[in-house]
């Protein structure tokens, strides 16, 4: 938050600018290399893959009467990408590169692909992931977001600064809702594991008193 407030109080020329200049030379373009391809298939799955995703989630969580889980992804997707990462674009309205290689709207910082990107990770990590394999998800998911915060920069649709800014305030707002929801999410994991225990237990029941034949 306190980088959006430093980049608003000079839009064309932030302290580091410098920084950005040279990432983006180092990028080059426009660009035609077997890299643009990669670069076009994460462009595509932070935006319309990057919202179908959790969108089947919420669908999917009540029917399997994860309510906590639905609140959480829920709360963090409002509250990172509609509150957060809208309402920075709005407040700083940074002005992008010259000459982007996919379409764009308003407001370069920050990246909502990578801020995307970085929310999936903590959203999916934390629901679908059991705990004794996260730490290999987080490596994975981290090399992920990098992967997105190179792609905005290669395809000049954004400056170094806002894709660093995007991710931080994605995997933010992930592991804000996360820690609200701890204790929900808890208890539903708990519940969970009983009626899987109650229906295991009725179906060894059942086997156990139909009489053999043949």
């Amino acid at each position: 938050m306190a980088t959006a407030f430093v980049v608003r109080a000079d839009i064309t020329d932030p302290p580091f600018q410098g920084l950005d200049d040279r990432w983006l030379g180092w990028m080059g373009g426009p660009h035609d290399e077997p890299y643009l391809a990669a670069a076009t298939v994460l462009n595509w799955f932070g935006g319309p893959v990057g919202a179908a995703l959790p969108l089947a989630l919420l669908l999917l969580l009540p029917v399997r009467r994860r309510w906590a889980s639905a609140g959480f992804l829920l709360a963090a997707y409002l509250g990172g990408n509609m509150l957060v990462i809208q309402g920075l674009k709005h407040l700083v309205d940074r002005p992008r590169p010259a000459n982007p290689l996919v379409r764009v709207d308003h407001g370069s910082f920050p990246s909502g692909h990578a801020a995307t990107a970085a929310l999936l990770v903590v959203a999916v990590g934390v629901l679908l992931v059991p705990a004794a394999r996260r730490r290999a998800w987080w490596y994975g998911g981290a090399a992920f977001t990098l992967a997105m915060m190179w792609s905005r920069t290669w395809l000049h649709a954004h400056w170094l600064t806002d894709t660093v800014a995007g991710a931080a305030a994605g995997a933010g707002a992930g592991l804000l809702a996360w820690w609200l929801f701890q204790p929900a999410l808890a208890r539903e994991a708990v519940r969970s594991h009983d009626r899987r225990g109650a229906a295991a237990g009725a179906d060894t029941a059942t086997a156990t008193s139909t009489p053999a034949t043949g």
